[in-house]
């Protein structure tokens, strides 16, 4: 089956889980919302969750179609060979698609069970939707994510012989484990200031890897130039974004809390916090701000995820040859 047919079949899955998805997850959302005493069960937000779930569906599938032509892909002398003129490698392609396993396990999960960290919101009360369990999802699912790119920008960077690029790929997995490391430090003592420092590490690392990219495209020839315009056009968008909107937000946030005199979680407090508490609402006005980002993060996120694992093998343009040699 060619990539189209497969996409084309991956969307009428798609279609066909919300269709008939849809009427029975919101009866059953209906049914426990009443159940637990909701006052108000918002149809919006019954029927987001049923996409989330059938794009779940649709990713875990596009994963398992996707993922044998790069898995059992050849490790011969003759590939290693053209990997040494700088072909991307069987192995790190295979790298990258074992961690887009993980990053679409991780997205489906958080799919079926969505919920705002700081917020303590949730859909059910279960234990699966504690922010303890759903934190330790996103931690991984998300380190999954930037060690793919890591691993591309290096394979890329090598090829291009740009040294301060392999510089820029090895920093990325730390710099987002410290991002990390804020992003638990706000779920554990509730204050906004450290999802402010948490996503503005995410926007530093998208600048970093913008940069070498840009350099990349300007060095590179064939199929890859388009692939790296498109990544250099979506990285821009989301820094903007993060400058703009998200961490600003969470600043905003910040100032709120200290203005009202807010009293945050000691480490122990927000321990227990974390694997105890769970805020179940069903209204729009609980949800509206969560869903925009979600809705993207969980599908075009995963896409892209999946396609990090074919992008084309670097070439040097002809003027890079040259340069190269003289």
């Amino acid at each position: 089956m060619s990539p189209v047919s497969t996409i084309l079949a991956l969307s009428v899955v798609g279609v066909a889980s919300f269709a008939l998805a849809r009427p029975v997850l919101n009866d059953y959302a209906v049914r426990y919302a009443l159940a637990n005493h909701q006052d108000e069960v918002a149809a919006g937000v019954l029927n987001w969750w049923a996409a989330l779930c059938a794009v779940a569906c649709v990713n875990v599938c596009a994963w398992c179609l996707f993922a044998p032509a790069v898995l059992r892909a050849p490790s011969h002398s003759a590939t290693r060979s053209r990997t040494a003129a700088g072909a991307s490698s069987p192995g790190a392609r295979r790298a990258v698609m074992w961690l887009a396993g993980i990053y679409v396990l991780g997205c489906a999960f958080r799919s079926v069970l969505p919920r705002a960290d700081v917020q303590r919101l949730c859909l059910f009360d279960h234990e699966l939707s504690t922010v303890a369990v759903g934190r330790s999802v996103a931690t991984v699912a998300e380190l999954a994510f930037v060690a793919q790119w890591a691993l591309l920008l290096h394979e890329f960077s090598s090829a291009a012989s740009l040294a301060w690029g392999r510089f820029v790929a090895l920093l990325l997995v730390p710099l987002i484990t410290i991002a990390e490391v804020f992003s638990w430090g706000s779920v554990l003592s509730l204050k906004y200031l450290n999802n402010a420092i948490e996503e503005s590490l995410w926007a530093v690392s998208a600048f970093l890897a913008v940069i070498c990219t840009a350099r990349l495209w300007t060095l590179c020839a064939g199929r890859l130039r388009p692939y790296l315009a498109l990544a250099i056009v979506g990285g821009l968008v989301y820094i903007l974004f993060m400058c703009l909107v998200d961490v600003p937000m969470y600043v905003g946030r910040y100032l709120v809390d200290e203005a009202a005199g807010k009293s945050y979680l000691t480490l122990w407090e927000g321990v227990h916090d974390v694997a105890t508490r769970r805020f179940i609402s069903y209204a729009w006005s609980e949800w509206a701000t969560e869903i925009p980002w979600m809705s993207l993060y969980f599908s075009f996120a995963v896409w892209w995820s999946i396609s990090l694992a074919f992008a084309p093998r670097f070439e040097l343009a002809a003027a890079s040859v040259s340069k190269k040699r003289s």
